[in-house]
């Protein structure tokens, strides 16, 4: 039996396979392994094998950590060069994992070291952990490794993908990257697949040779964080192991204690849900509320040097925090501000769809978002880049719009940090202001 494990935050998913015999592998474990052990403790499973399809960039491998808890042997590919006590695996090499059996395909283009396993039952593949080679309705990214490689890897890419695609069509594909990874090349619709359902609807199968596909894949290629250029080293050089007892102490900080960290170039996130940040927060903060896709943020807006402090409402969960914080490496939480602030408060108002009128629309979505439908004469700079062309955005009264909200509010408070005054943001999105003002949205960058 295999179980998806998703991250619905990352847009990826871990895999826990049940090997009957009260021993499991997990396929492209996370750090943060709360899920997988959960799954594995419902089943009375103890994790015997961890296998790595590639140098993860999007999170930091669960890998050793289950080495160190569960005594499992780490599987992963030998050309990866990792510096820690692991079994290399080759193209066509095979391990008996009791009964079934999992045999390495070298399939390079997402990175280079690249592996997919088979997962085979006596003469039967039951299905392919492909990570981020083929996935649901598209492959992944091909330029984390640097723009000199980005040819290479994507014209490897193609070869890998038509070598998966050759596999007999009830195979089952349990890809890592898919809908909502900054990894994946096209927005996928789905995690897990089939090598027919992939050969019938999958555009990148469909394209007439190799130089297409690379055309077609690069142009489907999006920003993504910047924290993404430094995790495969650390998964290369081995994370370090959770202390699960020290990790999650959050030390309490009264407002002085602080402001003496801000002093020292600490950032304060405050993760509060948008309505409560937009009614009083700590001026100069960044917000950037507790939900899924928190560490993307975190990573994308904050250098990983840079201390931290916290923000959070009692009901919501400091490990929860902590989590997605160490999944990407993010280790430098000083604590959380606790008792009341005595210094003077801000506000950045909330507008209803029906309220923007003619007032300046700044719109942070990803380009593939707004191009695809977005407010009449809406400015558009990504929430990623804000930071660096805040000088963009004029003095005038401005309402920050994104999907729904949270994004915009993260907008917001850069822009306030940037000197902006007049901003307010959208409680809503597109969507909601089509409906409420019967306006008709615009497509195209």
């Amino acid at each position: 039996m295999v179980i998806p494990v998703p991250d619905e935050g990352l847009g990826n998913t871990s895999y826990l396979v049940d090997l009957g015999d009260g021993r499991a592998l997990a396929v492209d474990a996370s750090r943060d392994l709360r899920a997988l052990k959960a799954q594995a403790v419902r089943r009375g499973l103890t994790v015997a094998f961890a296998a790595d399809t590639h140098l993860h960039a999007d999170f930091l491998s669960g890998a050793i950590q289950l080495a160190a808890e569960d005594g499992a042997r780490i599987l992963a590919s030998a050309a990866g060069a990792r510096a820690f006590d692991h079994e290399g695996l080759r193209e066509g090499d095979e391990v008996d994992l009791g009964g079934l059996m999992l045999r390495a395909w070298a399939t390079p283009g997402h990175t280079g070291e690249h592996l997919s396993f088979l997962l085979v039952d006596g003469d039967t593949i039951e299905g392919v952990f492909t990570g981020g080679s083929l996935i649901a309705g598209g492959a992944a990214r091909t330029d984390l490794l640097g723009s000199e490689q980005v040819e290479t890897l994507s014209r490897a890419q193609y070869r890998s993908l038509r070598r998966l695609a050759e596999l007999p069509g009830r195979t089952a594909v349990w890809p890592t990257h898919g809908a909502g990874s900054f990894c994946s090349a096209e927005p996928g619709t789905g995690r897990v697949s089939t090598i027919a359902a992939e050969k019938a609807g999958n555009p990148l199968l469909q394209v007439a040779n190799e130089d297409a596909f690379v055309a077609q894949l690069l142009s489907a290629l999006g920003s993504f964080p910047p924290y993404f250029l430094r995790l495969g080293e650390i998964n290369r050089r081995g994370p370090s192991i959770v202390d699960q007892a020290a990790a999650f102490v959050v030390p309490a900080l009264s407002a002085a204690e602080v402001r003496g960290r801000v002093a020292d170039g600490a950032v304060v996130v405050d993760v509060r849900p948008i309505g409560d940040f937009s009614a009083a927060h700590v001026p100069g903060v960044i917000s950037i509320p507790l939900r899924e896709q928190f560490a993307s943020w975190l990573g994308w807006l904050l250098d990983a040097d840079t201390p931290y402090i916290i923000v959070r409402n009692p009901d919501q969960d400091a490990e929860e925090i902590r989590w997605q914080s160490l999944k990407i490496g993010y280790q430098n939480l000083l604590g959380e501000l606790t008792g009341p602030w005595d210094g003077p408060t801000s506000t950045i108002p909330l507008v209803g769809p029906g309220q923007v009128g003619d007032t300046a629309v700044l719109d942070v979505r990803q380009d593939s978002e707004y191009a695809a439908g977005h407010l009449p004469g809406a400015c558009h700079i990504e929430l990623g880049e804000l930071g660096m062309h805040a000088d963009r955005v004029g003095g005038e009264p401005t309402v920050v719009m994104c999907g729904h909200g949270e994004r915009a509010m993260t907008a917001a408070s850069l822009l306030r940090r940037a000197g902006h005054r007049h901003v307010r943001v959208l409680d809503g999105g597109p969507g909601e202001w089509r409906t409420a003002t019967g306006g008709h949205l615009r497509e195209g960058a």
